[in-house]
């Protein structure tokens, strides 16, 4: 994938999504299948994961990622507002349903998937545990404990919170085989689907042939206890290899040409 800078971003025109070059963070990852589902174009703009960004917080107001800036329009960094705006720029390919109560339940587990506390909140957490825990632990290790508020004792209600969303969206699929659906919410793919199957690699990443995130990365990912790795139950994997063979194109591309 080609990055522009930030400073070249600046003046390029229509969408611009601000990613962190090289690696496939979820949050981002599920944001370009988002637009992409929807056909809508956008040029990547490089973030560098865990630096000072400074031009982008200048920019922006943020220095982490994912963050879209349309046009003249203000940047928009939370996975809600992203989901809002892709939905505005292509609103003839819905991921989010206009029937009020199919509403609240997409954005209801999309937030259990991605929002603050969420899944992906969680296994981060559990993923900073291991520098945070050092006796000197990395000046990065700790920018990014602060910034999301890691603590001994948040780091170990983590799991307890991890298996209680993984049960809702165990339970939420197996009443939705019983109805004859696929999918998270309704008979339709919706923004629900395309968060879970990005956040899911964050306890079993896709192979090296379909993800090729870095060595680091991947055993950041993939080195989980028991108790964590049972939060990919078996169904949940199976949903989650269904959206990639039909709705989300693989590889994976995020390394930096």
């Amino acid at each position: 994938m080609k990055y522009l800078s930030v400073e070249e971003a600046m003046s390029a025109p229509g969408l611009r999504l601000v990613l962190t070059a090289g690696v496939p963070g979820p949050w981002g990852e599920a944001a370009k299948a988002i637009l992409a589902f929807k056909n809508i174009e956008y040029t990547p703009i490089l973030q560098q994961g865990g630096g000072d960004n400074d031009a982008l917080q200048k920019w922006t107001g943020q220095t982490s990622a994912p963050v879209a800036v349309y046009e003249d329009f203000p940047p928009v960094c939370h996975w809600f507002d992203l989901l809002m705006l892709a939905e505005r720029l292509s609103p003839e390919r819905p991921l989010v349903p206009k029937d009020c109560g199919a509403r609240i339940d997409v954005l209801g587990v999309s937030a259990l998937i991605a929002g603050a506390d969420g899944f992906g909140w969680q296994r981060r957490l559990q993923i900073l545990a291991p520098m945070l825990l050092l006796e000197e632990p990395p000046d990065i290790a700790v920018r990014l404990g602060m910034k999301y508020g890691w603590s001994k004792q948040t780091y170990v209600a983590a799991i307890e919170r991890l298996q209680a969303i993984s049960a809702e969206l165990d339970g939420r699929l197996l009443r939705q085989e019983a109805a004859g659906s696929d999918f998270m919410v309704g008979h339709t793919v919706t923004a629900a689907d395309f968060y879970w199957a990005n956040f899911a690699g964050m306890v079993k990443p896709l192979g090296p042939e379909h993800n090729p995130m870095p060595d680091y990365m991947r055993t950041a990912y993939a080195s989980v206890d028991e108790a964590t790795r049972a939060c990919l139950t078996p169904r949940l994997e199976a949903h989650r290899d269904r959206m990639y063979q039909d709705y989300i194109a693989l590889p994976l591309d995020f390394l930096q040409e």
